[in-house]
């Protein structure tokens, strides 16, 4: 699929069939069991504000490297780039259960390849995670031809990494293009020229935090 265009919902596409269900059950307790159908109903609210998928402002600074998650950092930090063989700067966002999943392109850029990787699935707080989990990983050379790894990682309870690109794509800054479900992180490796704009335990959100500037 290609730039994933599709009108914005509320609540994300990936979510529909799970609160449908989660709302036919409690309807349906509630109907036969009446007040014991309660957590029937918390367990639907929360599927609700899990799947949740806001619309969000879009910086416009051409150097700029957008967050492609909500969530904390966890990392930022001079690491390895292992998808592209290269010495980068690591940025990495970590999300729980509480925070829309969404991915979303941190840059302007064509998709050089796209690697999918098998792996565990340890708490994603962990930065071993980044090359022990199951992850999917986007290399992108952006339109000022900046080399940008954006690489999604499963976590202890997520277990489907969603995408909607291949290689050849060309991604635009803040483009929905995956989905990760029930916690998990998503690494970004930068040349290590770029200047970081967040630090370690900061909340950032999606689209609207800019992580750096190439």
């Amino acid at each position: 699929m290609n730039n994933n265009h599709y009108p914005h919902p509320i609540i994300a596409r990936e979510g529909w069939p799970f609160l449908t269900i989660a709302v036919v059950v409690a309807a349906l307790a509630t109907y036969f069991c009446g007040a014991w159908s309660f957590p029937l109903w918390i367990i639907a609210l929360f599927v609700l504000q899990f799947f949740r998928d806001p619309p969000r402002v879009i910086p416009q600074a051409a150097n700029a490297v957008l967050s492609p998650a909500d969530g904390r950092i966890v990392v930022v930090a001079r690491a390895h780039d292992p998808y592209t063989d290269r010495e980068a700067l690591k940025i990495s966002v970590f999300m729980n259960v509480f925070n829309v999943h969404s991915n979303r392109a941190p840059v302007d850029g064509k998709i050089e390849k796209v690697q999918y990787f098998p792996g565990k699935f340890v708490n994603a707080d962990l930065d071993k995670a980044s090359l022990e989990n199951e992850r999917n990983a986007l290399a992108i050379t952006t339109t000022s031809g900046h080399s940008v790894t954006c690489v999604q990682v499963a976590g202890l309870i997520a277990r489907r990494i969603l995408c909607y690109v291949k290689a050849g794509d060309t991604l635009a800054r803040g483009q929905r293009y995956g989905f990760i479900r029930f916690g998990s992180r998503v690494d970004v490796y930068l040349p290590l020229t770029a200047t970081p704009k967040v630090t370690v335990g900061e909340k950032v959100s999606a689209t609207e935090t800019i992580l750096a500037e190439l």
